[in-house]
């Protein structure tokens, strides 16, 4: 493959990765630190743009293969969705933000989950879809260390510093969207859609669709499974590190783990490659629950560390299989129309599901006093607790595949 794809695919996969990051596990510090905001109040927000970013996904990739396009989609998403990005920095409260954090979803999941993803779907092919993969889902990991060292820098209990993260973010996005007019390369034979717009855009629901392509929406609702347990813990992930464990110097804990399973998921992709999706996806369980069994018994700071270590490895290496699968499954020249629903199984019923268990879970949960007089609560163990046991449904899931379902 040219250099330029890969250069490509870094530069887009790893800013389109920060900017999710901050929005997915910060935007809820954010949140949390400046309005006091509740558990219902993270959740309704992580439910909202998961909504959003569902529909946009479905709407915009489908206009994506009908006008056989993708650079176009990408470049200039990347663009307005810095310009989204800035505007955080002027918000006053829980509600604009959830109202923002909407149109910012809009404009972020044009450009990175419906464009790029199908992108990558059309450049791809059975040979090195696991390689690709493989570095594609390090891109989380590695933005998370790059946003964690960066955090490092601000006092997260200051507006002034969450004005300057929203604008460094924002700019770098739109700049990267600028430089993909210039590094981007449409896939050679990508044709437009002879379809109708609105077939175009039902093509992926339909019962026909379905009965034609059984294997991969088996594996879609197991990507669903999957990405419940994870934002059962995710949105309260950093608050219960700070707040709960007391680990102040948390960053300094996960940056090993991250970097550990950042290395772990680049290799792994090539074990679906020669091994296939019944065998490599066995792992990434193993370590997700070895990773939550930990979490939810230990608070020493070792512990928590392979915990979290185990978490994130199997958490990334999950994402690479399941990802590699679907690109696989997806057929050709189809790619935009199939990203409504991989964003459902990815995004939109774990957005739904996922942050209502762990709202649930934490509703009696302790709180503590602010220096202002007001109260926040103090996530716990029991998240965890509760993704593992939505593993375990996922493993009795895929148990129930038969040779026959699964291929390979």
């Amino acid at each position: 493959m040219k250099k330029k794809f890969w250069i490509a695919m870094l530069v887009f996969g790893l800013m389109g990765q920060i900017a999710w990051v901050v929005e997915n596990m910060y935007f809820n510090v954010f949140i949390y630190k400046m309005f006091n905001a509740s558990a219902s109040d993270i959740s309704a927000m992580v439910m909202a743009s998961a909504v959003m970013a569902a529909l946009t996904t479905i709407v915009m990739g489908t206009l994506s293969d009908k006008l056989g396009k993708r650079k176009a989609f990408m470049s200039f998403g990347y663009i307005i969705w810095g310009i989204t990005i800035v505007v955080f920095a002027y918000l006053k409260n829980v509600i604009g933000v959830i109202v923002m954090d909407c149109v910012m979803t809009f404009f972020g999941s044009t450009a990175n989950d419906a464009a790029y993803n199908a992108w990558l779907t059309d450049s791809g092919n059975a040979t090195n879809r696991g390689k690709i993969e493989g570095i594609n889902a390090m891109m989380p990991l590695i933005s998370i260390l790059v946003v964690f060292g960066s955090f490092m820098s601000f006092n997260l209990d200051s507006m002034a510093s969450w004005k300057t993260i929203f604008y460094i973010i924002g700019i770098l996005t739109t700049l990267i969207g600028i430089l993909g007019l210039f590094i981007i390369e449409d896939v050679p034979g990508l044709k437009k859609s002879d379809s109708s717009f609105i077939d175009t855009l039902i093509y992926s629901f339909r019962v026909s669709t379905y009965r034609e392509n059984k294997e991969l929406y088996k594996v879609l609702l197991g990507f669903a499974i999957f990405g419940i347990s994870i934002q059962v813990f995710m949105p309260y992930l950093i608050i219960y590190y700070e707040k709960t464990l007391e680990l102040s110097n948390y960053v300094l804990v996960m940056a090993p783990a991250i970097i550990i399973a950042a290395v772990v998921t680049a290799f792994y992709g090539r074990v679906y490659d020669s091994k296939g999706f019944a065998y490599s996806i066995v792992w990434p369980l193993v370590m997700l629950i070895g990773g939550y069994i930990l979490l939810y018994c230990f608070t020493n700071i070792v512990l928590v560390f392979i915990g979290s270590m185990l978490m994130m490895s199997g958490y990334l290496c999950g994402m690479s299989v399941f990802g590699a699968k679907i690109r696989d499954l997806i057929p050709e020249n189809k790619a935009g129309q199939f990203q409504g629903v991989r964003i459902i199984g990815q995004v939109f019923v774990p957005g739904l599901i996922g942050p209502y268990i762990g709202s649930a879970v934490l509703k009696n949960a302790d709180v503590i006093l602010n220096s202002d007089g007001t109260t926040s609560f103090l996530p716990n163990a029991n998240i965890f607790m509760a993704a593992l046991i939505v593993i375990v449904l996922l493993t009795g899931y895929l148990m129930l595949f038969s040779k026959k379902d699964i291929k390979r």
